[in-house]
């Protein structure tokens, strides 16, 4: 069944949201009028529909509220739950009050419940909805897959489908105070360039990247990296267990860290150094021409 054949109902259970569309479209057009706008229903060029489909396609579109100039919104239809495999469908009205067409590319999208809590996220290519026409309302299905909801069954009433705007800001490098002030202008750009080059994450992902090892001369081992978030909003990191391997493959050091709660803001990279004693080392003499360090496997 097409995803479209879904919409068969005229009442919303769900509510609007609506962002200033400079929050995700750069370089928009900003219009001038105050005015309220309306806006005109308009469907996906490969979306044949029945005569009754668009009789409730047209019916909710109509009952839709104003946008004011510049402004994208979310408005929230219903959900619907696949029976084969739990995932969440989850059917709303993507709307523009530009006065040009508009087309946007990767973002998360949160499904908040009654109270403002996530239940559900996950990160949708918006290039799929295609050009959306200046002051239009396109319907659409968005599919929230099993492992990206929070709750058992979706909502009934009371739901909103929301743009997580902070998910669209490039990733960046984050520096505590204590680095901020101990790093030259160079090494900072220096840090950012790393960073910058790195494999993106994935949305809610948290990793490590080691850029330094140095065996220091009382016989420990210093080693930076870079603690990445990919979560949409800021992760402490508190008991953190690493081990370091060298280019054999072997263990060259193993312990756990205490950070207290180091905060690592959300879509950032904050590099951080660890001190492995004498006492954490497992071998002498280690190649370090290449190494990795990373959270133990058991």
């Amino acid at each position: 069944m097409k995803l479209f054949n879904l919409f068969k109902k005229t009442e919303k259970t769900g509510s609007d949201s609506t962002i200033d569309s400079e929050e995700i479209l750069e370089g928009s057009a900003q219009s001038i009028d105050t005015d309220e706008v309306e806006t005109t229903l308009s469907f996906h060029p490969q979306w044949t529909l029945s005569q009754e489909q668009e009789y409730v396609f047209r019916f909710l579109a109509n009952e839709l509220e104003p946008l004011k100039p510049n402004q994208i919104s979310l408005s929230g239809i219903d959900i619907d739950v696949e029976p084969a495999n739990g995932d969440w469908l989850v059917k709303a009205f993507f709307r523009s009050s530009l006065d040009q067409q508009i087309s946007i590319g990767p973002v998360e999208l949160l499904l908040l419940d009654d109270k403002g809590e996530v239940i559900a996220s996950q990160e949708f290519d918006l290039n799929e909805l295609g050009e959306l026409p200046a002051r239009s309302a396109r319907p659409w299905v968005f599919v929230f897959q099993k492992e990206n909801t929070f709750l058992e069954e979706p909502p009934a009433e009371k739901w909103k489908l929301a743009f997580n705007v902070q998910s669209m800001a490039p990733h960046k490098l984050e520096l505590e105070q204590a680095w901020e002030d101990g790093l030259t202008t160079e090494q900072k750009d220096a840090l950012t360039k790393v960073v910058d080059q790195l494999p993106k994450l994935n949305p809610r992902e948290v990793n490590f990247a080691g850029f330094q090892v140095k065996q220091q001369d009382d016989g420990s081992i210093a080693v930076s990296l870079f603690i990445r978030n990919g979560h949409s909003k800021h992760i402490n990191v508190e008991q953190l267990p690493l081990e370091l391997l060298d280019a054999t493959g072997d263990v060259v050091a193993h312990g756990s860290f205490n950070l207290g709660k180091l905060e690592v803001k959300a879509n950032t990279s904050k590099p951080w150094t660890f001190i492995y004693p004498k006492e954490m080392i497992k071998k002498d003499n280690p190649d370090f021409s290449k190494w990795v360090i990373r959270v133990p496997q058991n």
